[in-house]
């Protein structure tokens, strides 16, 4: 059998039809290779034999006993079954108990006489040792070595517990995969001879070997050590590589232009640029210049500037004769967008305007809900090259879009879009366009490697000046009442000093909702006072603003924000918000992203434990953008020992979403934190976990690059060339193709 091939071997060919069913149905195990990889979650330490005379309290342990005798007792007026077996060793005797339905099964097998292996927890119950729902092995009595090789099997070892489901627990796996083991002195080695013995890692065969049938705890680190580094090393190839393929692509490089739109906008900004925002727009600039297209993510904290940074290179493309586009995830933000760049640029967004300044360019905006009219003027405005800057939504990427001479994109909000999204717009100019990715979520530093790992990283970490402080508190709305009650209140006194404020709630409310799959759902019922908060529906934006003006804000100007609502009612309400008429603005998360109001000085987030931490950090954002000082205040249900309350009161302890980023990814795991868009990549992370083996990925990347920068067609290492084509399976491969 040849090397790879016993890896890609069906397992129903070594298992059998149901078994590899329900591998491949439920654990999404296919091949030989797969189950391989199926690695153990943890292990189990069985106790060294033990006579029961010896049995130490509290300890996990492994007897070989008789059994004296077994009974049924009935307890809690016959509703209640319970099993009772005494051992007994020739040394002492021991109790076992079983309970519910698990009697049933042991009170089959575990007859008088029997001998077999137990392993549990010692305790005491009664005065009595006995061992509660212990595993146990019959062992075969007529067959002495037979029944001495079994026990030397089952005791003092380290029994593989691995990821199961109901369909097939761990020791049907776990023989599963010594029908396999064999097959691991096949497995092909993707790293280098040098970095494998530079770095003193055990052979891949070995460290398969050791992590499924581990002998000692040693063996248990050497093989993750040598697993965690393949993943994190092959991944990274395939991240350089994609790098180094985009630095052979040509682009046309944009230069600033002295005198040019840049110029005239920048004499205009009433406020200096932040350190940051210099030292960031110099890295863009840099790029911009080159003939090969840029790739640059850039992550800014809440209200750190991203949008002036990516405006100034916006206006330098369009001084270098091209055209920029930047993609908003929702229309509110692309409306929002369009109005203050506009804004911010004056006479210069009002290019061939009367009144517009000679050296201005065309701001237009394009989104799905425009009229007719509107629609074709900017279509035309964009393949003409009249205008220079394009903001829009999805709307962007269809066919009928044609520009002149695209040469930026800017995607705002990257966790939002999906990587096909990205290339399709990339594909509309004449040669790749440059591309900036903004985020205002703070990613760890490993997620950047291993996520957008095909793109450079800037970071905005700097407030601009006149920023003010943002108090977070968290409002136990069941405990104490009376919190909620003097949050109204200061609602009220922030409005009564001049300022307006947001409230924001989980679910629109009203008739049928979507629940997301397109299906409807009928209208949520209220929960009972008493009822638990969790199993109660999320509160409601048209619920609550209705109570809030008949009750508590009653006489303020409440209004609503949904993403049912038309665009253009959508609009008005953030208009009449931004301009200083509506005092209070009950919304969904349609405000997280973007949305730029300085005189909003207060935020109440209701059900806050129904969203995540960085949503969190997001939707707070939204205050302490002017100069008075913003209040956030997280309203919860949530019991006070609840990890939903230590969750919040996390978010309320800090400002930093960098810090609250690696909360957040502590606690979901990278599952949710990288997204579908990222699914190909995640799926081949079995062994390591982003957010713990920071170093392993920091090392991994730097090995990857220099490899790839020596040698970028691999021709010299053909077992990581065949690794990776594995791992490139056609999700994973158009993944990074599209990165």
């Amino acid at each position: 059998m040849d090397r790879v091939s016993s890896f890609d071997e069906p397992l129903k060919k070594l298992l059998g039809g149901a078994t590899a069913k329900v591998m491949a149905e439920h654990l999404d195990l296919h091949t030989v290779g797969d189950l391989l990889h199926h690695y153990p979650r943890r292990y189990e330490e069985r106790g060294k034999l033990t006579a029961l005379a010896d049995l130490p309290l509290d300890e996990h342990v492994t007897v070989v006993a008789q059994v004296a005798d077994a009974r049924i007792l009935m307890f809690n007026n016959g509703r209640g079954k319970r099993l009772e077996v005494t051992l007994t060793d020739g040394s002492g005797r021991l109790q076992l108990v079983f309970f519910g339905h698990g009697v049933h099964k042991p009170h089959k097998e575990l007859l008088p006489g029997r001998q077999a292996m137990f392993a549990g927890k010692v305790s005491v119950f009664n005065r009595k040792m006995q061992l509660a729902h212990p595993t146990y092995q019959l062992l075969d009595a007529s067959d002495a070595d037979e029944a001495t090789e079994a026990v030397d099997a089952f005791a003092g070892r380290l029994l593989p517990i691995y990821p199961a489901c109901k369909q097939l627990d761990s020791w049907r796996i776990a023989k599963a995969v010594d029908a396999v083991l064999p097959s691991a002195q096949d497995a092909v080695d993707p790293l280098p001879a040098s970095l494998r013995e530079g770095r003193g890692f055990t052979p891949l065969p070995e460290a398969l070997l050791k992590v499924h049938r581990p002998q000692t705890k040693a063996d248990i680190e050497d093989a993750k050590a040598r697993l965690k580094w393949d993943e994190a090393f092959v991944l990274q190839v395939a991240l350089a590589r994609r790098r180094y393929a985009d630095t052979q692509l040509p682009a046309v490089a944009r230069r600033p232009v002295e005198g040019g739109l840049l110029d005239a906008f920048d004499a205009k900004l009433p406020f200096t640029l932040t350190e940051g925002q210099e030292k960031v727009s110099k890295e863009i600039f840099d790029d911009l210049a080159t003939e090969h297209p840029m790739h640059r993510l850039l992550q800014g904290e809440v209200g750190s500037g991203k949008t002036m940074v990516a405006l100034r290179a916006m206006l330098t493309v369009v001084d270098a004769g091209g055209q920029a586009a930047m993609l908003a995830p929702t229309e509110v933000l692309a409306q929002q967008h369009h109005r203050s760049i506009t804004e911010m640029m004056g006479e210069l967004a009002e290019g061939g305007l009367l009144g517009g300044s000679e050296q201005g360019t065309k701001v237009v905006l394009l989104t799905g809900s425009m009229g007719a009219a509107a629609r074709r003027q900017a279509l035309l405005d964009l393949v003409t090259g009249e205008a220079g800057i394009v903001i829009g939504t999805h709307a962007l990427i269809e066919d009928k879009v044609q520009f002149h001479d695209l040469g930026l994109v800017v995607v705002d909000e990257q966790h939002r879009f999906g990587v096909e999204q990205r290339d399709a717009l990339r594909s509309k100019g004449k040669q790749p366009p440059h591309l900036l990715v903004m985020t205002a979520t703070p990613i760890p530093r490993t997620v950047a490697m291993t996520v957008f790992g095909d793109l450079e990283t800037s970071v905005l970490d700097q407030l601009p000046a006149g920023r003010s402080p943002i108090a977070s508190h968290v409002v136990p709305a069941k405990d104490k009442p009376h919190f909620l009650a003097r949050a109204w209140e200061r609602v009220r006194e922030e409005v009564e000093n001049g300022h307006q404020a947001y409230v924001v709630c989980p679910r629109i409310g009203d008739e049928a909702e979507e629940d997301g799959k397109g299906a409807k759902k009928t209208k949520a019922k209220k929960a009972a006072p008493d009822e638990d908060p969790e199993k109660r529906p999320p509160l409601a934006v048209l619920e609550v603003a209705d109570e809030l003006r008949k009750g508590a804000l009653a006489g303020l100007s409440v209004e609503v924000l949904h993403g049912r609502m038309h665009p253009d009612e959508k609009d008005d309400v953030m208009r009449r918000f931004a301009a200083g008429d509506v005092d209070v603005l009950v919304a969904t998360t349609v405000i997280e992203v973007g949305v730029n109001v300085p005189n909003a000085t207060a935020m109440v987030i209701m059900d806050a434990d129904r969203f995540g931490v960085s949503q969190l950090h997001q939707l707070r954002g939204r205050v302490g953008r002017g100069s008075a000082p913003g209040l956030c205040l997280l309203v919860s249900e949530a019991h006070e020992a609840s990890p939903a309350r230590a969750r919040l009161s996390a978010v309320a302890a800090t400002l930093d979403g960098f810090e609250l980023s690696r909360i957040d990814l502590e606690q979901r795991r990278e599952g949710d934190v990288l997204g579908q868009a990222q699914s190909g990549v995640r799926s081949s992370l079995r062994m390591l976990t982003v957010i713990d083996d920071e170093e392993v990925i920091a090392a991994a990347r730097e090995e990857a690059v220099a490899i790839v920068a020596a040698d970028p067609e691999l021709e010299h290492l053909p077992e990581l060339r065949t690794v990776l084509a594995a791992l490139l399976d056609k999700e994973r491969e158009e993944y990074l193709d599209k990165g």
